[in-house]
């Protein structure tokens, strides 16, 4: 009889994907621009980070971020240089952002955070709308009280 040692499987963070420096600036940008507390404004940034890199390896057209995490890919792409940069060297082309909020249903927040799991992301439910049937202010706009 074999047995199987069970290893516990690393988990990713967005964060990782940039440099601390990079994220840092990045993080504190998001604060004062979205008027966020910086704890939240480190966490939405590691969100986008990597359903940016889901997006961007996996080439999904069908993807969107949440009202909640959107402004971390904004925040990035207003630091054009280090995005296009980044674009560049992660996946060999630049990641337009085609922005349809009128896709942000909690199904396709459950899909999206679904996908940053499968690739081994660390996902926030409360980023992404999908931590209770309606959790404002980050639901995703198709509960009854948001």
């Amino acid at each position: 009889m074999t047995t199987m040692v069970e290893r516990p499987v690393a988990v990713r963070h967005g964060k990782d994907l940039v440099s601390p420096e990079l994220f840092e600036r990045l993080a504190a940008f998001c604060a004062d621009e979205y008027g966020l507390e910086r704890v939240v404004a480190n966490r939405v940034m590691d969100q986008a980070l990597a359903f940016l890199w889901v997006v961007g390896t996996t080439r999904a057209t069908d993807m969107a971020p949440s009202d909640t995490v959107d402004p971390g890919w904004h925040t990035f792409m207003l630091h054009s240089q280090e995005y296009a940069q980044w674009c560049q060297d992660q996946f060999g082309y630049y990641v337009h952002h085609a922005p349809n909020s009128k896709v942000r249903t909690r199904g396709l927040m459950v899909d999206v955070a679904g996908r940053l799991a499968a690739h081994g992301f660390d996902v926030d439910d409360r980023l992404w709308g999908t931590a209770a049937d309606c959790n404002a202010p980050t639901c995703c706009s198709d509960g009854p009280c948001c």
